[in-house]
């Protein structure tokens, strides 16, 4: 048997040069430019939206610290910060998008693996007959081979940034899964917060068609002694009547709403609640403190929207594709090695004599593929394209949020004002029509109509205050309000 020396130490400075290399491979991909926000500079709130220019500005004082702010600071309610809390902890769909980070996290796992070479260890043993016919002594004659060693198998040597690329593509999807959680968690909030406040609305709704049908009840009652005695016609008592069941009605549609809101409710904190829901609409001054945050924000703000960045992650994973695509265009080198020892016994595996090795570089340079590899530049290409057109309708959409919230803010403030205006001026026309009819004045279908009135009012009020409270959580939520 032939002598076979060793690894010289000049092929393990090789094999060090190789991996230097690798690590400073260069990239083919193009140098990634963040696009132009296709949006205004400023919010139209402040009256600086009309300039159709594209720009960055700086924000003013506060504002940052504002939209820092986290859900138990914002939803300063316990019973409310119960719920998110649970919501956070059970809500099924942010599980799935937790278990999303994860599914990614092992994918790029798995790509970043192929950046170093695959070490296996090996250990296996043959015994083989060769027949007399075939044996040049003319005998059966039984072979013995054991052999083990360690093998690094077609690994890469990534001159060109393929693999690189493919690496940074798989980086910037994980990146883009963590911020749609984010952007998950922060919609969790905002709905939880949203469908609270509703349910409370229902309750409030509910309590004042409650309030109203038995105030109409004892008035249909003391109408239908006065019929009884002839001092009441037909036709009031009907009214009367006509009045107490539609307050009936009211009260029982109510009731049905706030039931389908507990369950809304429920089904978002992902477990029932551990007590019936409690407590009130919030104040017009808890509504102003909820929505304070300072007019005029400008839309750099938006950056720090979860759903934003998560679309510029994939705008990057989509650019580093094009490298990868274009790396397929130059030839692709790769190292096969392995260094051991082979012996016919078990026991004699390791003695002196018995090394090996093998070493087995390969190049291949694609010369005909029938078009394959510009047909997949050509679709990276494309891709990255929609990314863009992706990342700039989400900045879009993004902006159009905060400005109707914006927008919102500042009309329904004085659209509760003005409904209550309402409310009070019905409350104090009944008075006086009350008044009226006690002085044989008015009739008591003037005083009826004045009932229903004020009853609407006061529906339409409440429903006003909800809406109110809703555009100050799509604020939060528009902004990006914290997560902590």
């Amino acid at each position: 048997m032939t002598k076979r020396s060793r690894p010289t130490p000049s092929a393990a400075r090789a094999a060090l040069l190789a991996t230097a290399a690798l690590l400073s491979a260069c990239s083919l991909a193009p140098t990634y430019q963040r696009p132009d926000a296709p949006v205004a500079a400023a919010y139209p709130a402040d009256g600086a939206g009309a300039a159709a220019k594209t720009g960055v500005a700086p924000a003013p004082a506060g504002a940052r610290d504002a939209i820092d702010t986290g859900w138990r600071e914002y939803f300063n309610e316990p019973r409310l910060q119960q719920l998110i809390a649970a919501a956070l902890d059970n809500n099924r769909d942010l599980r799935t998008a937790a278990l999303r980070i994860e599914e990614a996290r092992a994918l790029y796992n798995v790509q970043s693996a192929d950046r170093l070479p695959n070490v296996n260890a090996s250990l296996g043993a043959t015994r083989a007959q060769t027949p007399a016919t075939v044996s040049p002594s003319g005998q059966t004659v039984i072979g013995r081979r054991v052999d083990a060693g360690l093998a690094i198998s077609s690994f890469e040597l990534d001159f060109f940034g393929r693999v690189k690329s493919l690496n940074d593509a798989a980086l910037a999807a994980y990146l883009a899964t963590d911020e749609a959680r984010q952007a998950a968690q922060i919609s969790l909030v905002a709905q939880v917060a949203q469908a609270y406040f509703t349910e409370r609305a229902y309750a409030e709704q509910y309590a004042l068609a409650q309030q109203t049908y038995d105030a109409r009840a004892r008035t249909y009652k003391l109408t239908q002694q006065r019929a009884e005695v002839g001092a009441s016609s037909r036709l009031d008592l009907r009214s009367n009547e006509t009045l107490m069941e539609t307050a009936r009605a009211a009260a029982l549609t109510l009731a049905r709403q706030r039931a389908q809101a507990e369950n809304a409710l429920t089904l978002l904190v992902g477990q029932p609640p551990a007590g019936a829901a409690s407590g009130a609409m919030p104040s017009d001054a808890q509504i102003d403190a909820l929505s304070a945050l300072p007019a005029g924000l400008p839309s750099d703000l938006l950056a720090r929207r979860p759903d934003i960045r998560a679309a510029e992650q994939r705008l990057k994973s989509a650019n580093a594709n094009i490298g990868a695509a274009r790396a397929a265009f130059f030839p692709r080198i790769s190292l096969t090695a392995a260094i051991g020892s082979t012996s016919p016994t078990l026991g004699g595996l390791f003695d002196s004599g018995t090394g090996s090795w093998s070493f087995a570089p390969q190049l291949v340079l694609p010369i005909f593929d029938a078009g394959r590899n510009r047909a997949n530049l050509t679709l990276t290409e494309v891709r990255k394209n929609i990314a863009v057109a992706d990342y700039e309708k989400t900045i879009q959409t993004a902006f159009r949020e905060v400005a109707d919230a914006l927008a919102a803010r500042d009309y329904l403030g004085e659209q509760v004002a003005a409904q209550r205006a309402v409310q009070d001026a019905q409350a104090d026309r009944l008075k006086l029509l009350q008044l009226r009819f006690d002085n044989g004045v008015a009739s008591s279908l003037d005083v009826l109509d004045a009932q229903r009135e004020l009853f609407s009012a006061q529906q339409s009020l409440v429903q006003a205050r909800l809406l109110r409270t809703t555009s100050a959580i799509d604020l939060y939520r528009a902004l990006g309000g914290g997560l902590k």
